[in-house]
């Protein structure tokens, strides 16, 4: 999905730059476009930032474990949140989650 955003931002903020070189009445349309590409392409880079893969390892000795726990809707895996010292959070797979065993 993130593939597909990235790509329609890139063509619409294309699209504005064309239609500002090329000018003419569509002009008007330009600054909308490249104004559009670029939240749709900032939007999923702060979302690829911001939002972290489920790690499916063991945790290193130095983190803590915040005690919070949740299902992640991505893999159905419920999942616990660890702390580094720096103060950087960490997914942990903590076990697998199927559909309707009671977990």
């Amino acid at each position: 999905m993130g593939t597909i955003v990235s790509a329609l931002g890139a063509l619409v903020i294309l699209a504005g730059l064309g239609i500002a070189v090329l000018g003419g009445t569509a002009m008007v349309f330009a600054p909308h476009l490249i104004i559009g590409g670029v939240f749709l392409v900032g939007g999923l880079l702060i979302e690829r930032w911001r939002y972290k893969d489920v790690l499916h390892r063991a945790p290193d000795p130095s983190w803590r474990d915040t005690g919070e726990r949740f299902v992640d809707v991505e893999t159905n895996l419920l999942t616990a949140v660890w702390l580094d010292p720096q103060g950087e959070r960490h997914y942990l797979a903590v076990s697998p989650r199927r559909p309707g065993n009671g977990q």
